[in-house]
């Protein structure tokens, strides 16, 4: 008889937005007349680009010709996508990354999920907490992450990293040594940042005791402090200890449309073994790329014209970002991010829960953000709200919560 992956019953629940999504369902199915604005999910409310849209009906025109026809994408990805990644995200920032150390796929939360693939199941993983659930989760369904605790809402075989107020939202060097050591900045869920040099105590460390970084940084375009670094390899030696992963679906609006790439140096290696070629050889296994129209659109914003309309992209959900940490610190919250990151991360009032919390804003303000404690036990009491939304919903949604 077939046996089945066991590791997924030792999943507490659902993933976390799923939950989230049938709580708002339920409550919309009660309440036809109520209008419900969510500052949950990170999804984005502004249309595609215009450079974009003009890029993705011009590869639409090149399918319908015969000369111009694209089939099966490149193992790695269209050469020009990763080139103009190459010249634009990395050498304008004084790193040297070939375009062979570039891999396009369908997205972030892809990559790091998958990204497990190409490491032992005996490898200990170290995670911030709060932390974004994908890269935990993905470790329990392969086996890595030991034994549910109901008790403690841990695992028993994972290093927790906790990220509070006391330490600015950001994580310490752990006492137990992980294999793999996974890093956000800026961060998701609390939208904290580190230094050069803070992340370059990451590197260092990592080489020291023979760990991996996986680095997200998926909201690195929204970095607007000095001294922030955009990319790992901004610090020395961090081709040799670390894989980074990047998104288009926060930059440039890509979260219905889905495109992303991971960078792995050829320096880094385990012993002989090249990650690269390891994750080339996955890669080209159980990924047939992502679609030539979207990897067309993805290489329009590197142009003077894409690089500009999405900077006023960005610029407007940093200005909804100001607009909720200015209002809600007024309103008497305790209130971090939304300065380096879209996310603001609120202290919930009256020693709530953040579930309570949640149901709260829901029920009586109609409005919907995300509960701390599903990133991780150090998020109880924390929620997380997102600048995506509209600029007249966002006003909508804190003058309800102001409200209360």
């Amino acid at each position: 008889m077939y046996k089945i992956n066991d590791n997924y019953l030792k999943l507490p629940g659902s993933y976390l937005f799923s939950t989230i999504g049938k709580k708002v369902r339920a409550y919309k199915a009660a309440n036809p007349d109520r209008n419900v604005i969510s500052l949950g999910i990170g999804d984005v409310a502004l249309p595609l680009a215009p450079v974009v849209i003009d890029a993705m009906h011009g590869a639409v025109d090149e399918m319908s010709k015969a000369e111009t026809f694209k089939g099966y994408a490149p193992d790695l990805g269209y050469e020009f996508l990763r080139q103009a990644i190459a010249d634009n995200d990395y050498k304008a920032r004084g790193v040297d990354i070939a375009i062979d150390e570039i891999f396009i796929s369908d997205g972030a939360k892809s990559d790091s999920g998958n990204i497990g693939d190409i490491f032992s199941v005996d490898n200990k993983i170290a995670v911030c907490d709060p932390v974004y659930p994908v890269y935990v989760d993905t470790n329990a369904m392969s086996g890595r992450t030991g034994d549910y605790i109901e008790e403690t809402q841990r695992w028993s075989n994972v290093i927790y990293m906790p990220c509070t107020k006391d330490t600015n939202f950001a994580p310490e060097i752990p006492n137990e040594e992980p294999d793999i050591i996974y890093l956000c900045f800026p961060n998701n869920p609390t939208g904290s940042t580190i230094t050069k040099d803070e992340l370059q105590k990451w590197v260092d460390y990592a080489i020291k005791i023979g760990a991996v970084i996986i680095y997200d940084a998926a909201y690195e375009a929204y970095i607007s402090e000095e001294n922030v670094p955009h990319t790992i390899y901004e610090c020395e030696g961090a081709k040799s200890c670390a894989i980074e992963l990047r998104s288009f679906s926060k930059n440039a609006g890509f979260t219905g449309t889905r495109l992303g790439f991971t960078v792995i140096p050829k320096e880094l290696k385990s012993g002989d073994v090249s990650l690269n070629s390891l994750w080339a050889r996955r890669h080209g296994t159980k990924f047939n790329g992502a679609p030539y129209i979207i990897q067309k659109a993805g290489a329009a914003i590197y142009t003077e014209e894409g690089k500009k309309q999405t900077a006023e992209q960005v610029a407007y959900y940093m200005n909804n970002a100001r607009v909720i940490r200015e209002s809600l610190t007024e309103a008497g919250y305790s209130v971090s991010g939304g300065v380096n990151a879209p996310y603001i991360w609120l202290k919930t009032p009256d020693n709530m829960t953040s579930w309570e919390f949640f149901d709260l804003l829901l029920e009586k303000a109609n409005v919907v953000g995300t509960p701390g404690s599903g990133f991780g036990p150090s998020g109880e009491g924390y929620f997380r709200l997102t600048a995506f939304g509209s600029y007249e919903n966002t006003l909508k949604a804190l003058e309800k919560i102001k409200a209360l």
